[in-house]
């Protein structure tokens, strides 16, 4: 009996081991852009004034270059297509949170009466969710390069379910989408050759937090501004969840801690509540002075100064409380003096405000951008 008891449990030790050894299943990936399901968007998420609306699933670029899956709504306008398809405007949200229930096309809240301007104008508007929202893994926010995949490669998978649309594109986004757009603008004709890539609009653009970061400590000043340590817990979650060869639990307080995993499961007006009155010292521990760290979040954050191929409008509300002007006046400056080619307005406005009165600016800046040879 014993030796039958010691031969079941070394073949069950065996099994386990071969099981344990046996690669794990992967998914098969497609190129970027390439569509893996598709279905219609329900009635009551669609945009006022679009006849039909898609959400796709579809392959794209994630942190370190990796292929990662995003998802996202296609709108289309009234009326006829024109000679060569609807021009398509890829719009990139701002910032709504990183987990799965916070990605517009979970929620809804997909732009509203803001797209539908654009829409009646003759565009077909589709609008990513980014890598990580509705989609596996944590949403890295603040990726700029993996954002800028996930609004290009959206134009990729619109034009494979919806035959309409043009092979012209532009880029569009606020906040959040503001930094998706302008890294979109550095890379969109390299990284899909075969679209017609005609320029970028970037309102309240995020930049250069990244010189920012040697300052993060423990006596990090607060800052008289809006949602901050919101959007700093979502920026050093996604970086943790990224770059799992950092210790970034290493450099925070328990509270940081604490706040990072309840950061990944709320989205932005729940996590305003819940860490209301937490400073981003708080979060810390230690000053973030690591040059592994610096220079993981250069990559992350960093915002190109040259290198562009087609003309961008850069649009700032000198009241905003969320994206301080005095940041994109330098990211301005910096464009500026590389010579590079693209509009700059300020606006009396706060950072939503910006959005409406940057339209008529906007509108044009994007006419003649399709209309350029």
């Amino acid at each position: 009996m014993y030796a039958r008891l010691a031969a079941a449990i070394l073949t069950a030790m065996l099994l386990t081991t071969t099981a344990l050894a046996a690669p794990a299943a992967t998914v098969p990936t497609g190129p970027p852009g390439s569509v893996t399901a598709s279905r219609q968007l329900p009635h009551k998420f669609w945009i006022p004034d679009a006849v039909d609306a898609s959400v796709v699933t579809y392959w794209s670029t994630g942190p370190g270059g990796r292929p990662a899956l995003s998802t996202g709504a296609v709108f289309i306008p009234p009326g006829q297509a024109p000679p060569g398809g609807w021009p398509v405007v890829s719009w990139g949200h701002g910032a709504v949170g990183l987990a799965d229930e916070c990605a517009p096309t979970a929620t809804g809240v997909l732009g509203g009466g803001y797209l539908t301007r654009w829409l009646t104008q003759g565009y077909a508007v589709v609008a990513t969710d980014y890598v990580g929202l509705s989609t596996p893994g944590i949403h890295p926010y603040l990726d700029g390069r993996s954002q800028a995949h996930s609004v290009v490669d959206m134009v990729r998978a619109a034009r494979a379910i919806v035959p309409s649309l043009s092979r012209k594109w532009v880029a569009l986004g606020q906040s959040q989408g503001g930094q998706a757009a302008m890294v979109a603008a550095s890379l969109a004709t390299s990284y899909a050759p075969e679209l017609d890539y005609r320029g970028a609009v970037g309102l309240g653009v995020p930049s250069n937090i990244e010189n920012l970061a040697p300052l993060g400590g423990p006596g990090f000043p607060e800052l008289p501004l809006t949602g901050t340590t919101v959007f700093i817990s979502y920026l050093l979650a996604g970086l943790r969840a990224t770059r799992p060869d950092i210790d970034l639990d290493g450099y925070l307080s328990p509270l940081g801690r604490e706040v990072l995993d309840r950061a990944e499961s709320l989205c932005y007006l729940e996590a305003a509540e819940a860490f209301a009155g937490i400073s981003i010292g708080e979060l810390l521990s230690r000053q973030l002075d690591d040059p592994v760290i610096l220079s993981a979040l250069r990559e992350m954050l960093e915002i190109p100064v040259r290198g562009y191929d087609r003309p961008f409008f850069v649009g700032q509300g000198v009241l905003d409380e969320v994206v301080p002007a005095p940041l994109t006046l330098k990211l301005v400056a910096d464009l500026a003096g590389n010579g590079e080619r693209f509009t700059f307005r300020p606006y009396p406005a706060g950072h939503l405000g910006t959005m409406r009165l940057s339209l008529p600016d906007a509108t044009d800046f994007v006419r003649e951008a399709f209309l350029a040879p």
